[in-house]
């Protein structure tokens, strides 16, 4: 099945990261890289685009979350991050720093 970035782009929204903590139980989440739009990505995956998708973990662009990583967004109260849900995963994306 193949999905439009265009659609992919009205889908994405913002999650806090205990909510999304429940779907690491099933190895679910991915970390995107910010040189990534999420929107590409969940494309990217949706149409099995192998190639691209390996291209991108072998590049660390795509990855899962690292025990570091889930204690420091853990201990961080109100940690949010923009999402996507391409079923069975969950990408997610730190949003970009507030100019300023």
């Amino acid at each position: 099945m193949t999905v439009s970035r265009e659609e992919l782009a009205t889908k994405v929204d913002i999650a806090d990261w205990l909510s999304l903590r429940a779907h690491l139980e099933r190895g679910g989440v991915i970390i995107v890289d910010p040189l990534l739009e999420l929107a590409e990505v969940g494309s990217t995956l949706a149409a099995d685009d192998v190639k691209t998708v390996e291209r991108w973990l072998s590049s660390a662009l795509l990855a899962k979350p690292s025990l570091e990583q889930i204690r420091t967004w853990d201990a961080e109260d109100g940690k949010t991050f923009k999402c996507l849900i391409i079923s069975p995963y969950v990408l997610i994306q730190e949003p970009a720093p507030a100019a300023g």
